[in-house]
């Protein structure tokens, strides 16, 4: 049985990651066109260097919640997991997850200005090393700059992750809006017969005809309390 796993901000945020858009959030400290557009990039990139920076000095001090970990306790549960997430950061690798599509880039890498998904210039940065400087470069002579998907950059694992959900035997939403797409459209391709969790603990409006058994509870209480269902 094939199990997809689709994650966002709610997820991280029980490991105390701020998330962006909620009261608080990333977004009332930052403007987005700032530091998360490739506009942004062009204009400052020093400043969205030392943004990236302290994210990535933040994401050294969380760790995987208990929500990750259950994740990645599905492995044993079933034939394959998969877990498409919006987040960046790498705690669901860190809490064990085998499969992780990561749709908006990763925190711990990054790339080439010139070419960013261009696969021979991608690297991760080592737990000791995690500060990028005006001036380091990329294999092309390009300056590194984070490998993020910005807003108005398109999403390479876009079909990766398309081709998953239309396989997909059941269908777990962890903790977004379903308001961000692509992400949210994957639940249009997931097949009518097969089940889909959502767990949040707000109302989501659900746009799609596909019906849905939603588990209000944060991502730790709710997968712990989908486990539960999924085992008997």
């Amino acid at each position: 049985m094939k199990v997809v796993v689709l994650t966002g901000a709610g997820m991280s945020a029980e490991s105390g990651i701020s998330t962006f858009r909620d009261n608080g959030g990333l977004w009332d400290q930052y403007n987005v066109e700032d530091v998360a557009t490739p506009e942004g990039w062009a204009r400052n990139p020093q400043l969205v260097t030392e943004f990236y920076n302290e994210r990535r000095r933040q994401l050294m001090d969380v760790e995987p919640c208990l929500g990750h970990r259950l994740v990645a306790r599905l492995e044993e549960m079933f034939d394959e997991v998969t877990v498409i997430t919006q987040n960046v950061d790498n705690l669901h690798e860190r809490a064990g997850s085998s499969r992780v599509i990561h749709l908006h880039g990763e925190l711990m890498k990054v790339t080439s200005s010139f070419s960013p998904n261009d696969t021979r210039y991608i690297q991760t940065l080592p737990p000791d090393h995690l500060e990028v400087h005006m001036g380091d470069t990329a294999a092309d002579g390009s300056q590194l700059r984070p490998f993020i998907v910005w807003f108005g950059e398109p999403v390479p694992q876009i079909e990766t992750a398309v081709t998953l959900c239309e396989q997909a035997d059941i269908l777990i939403v962890i903790g977004t809006s379903l308001n961000v797409y692509p992400a949210a459209g994957l639940t249009y391709y997931v097949p009518q017969e097969s089940p889909i969790y959502l767990i949040d603990p707000k109302p989501v409006q659900w746009n799609s005809s596909h019906p849905f058994h939603h588990i209000m509870k944060g991502a730790s209480e709710g997968m712990q309390e989908l486990i539960d269902t999924l085992k008997l």
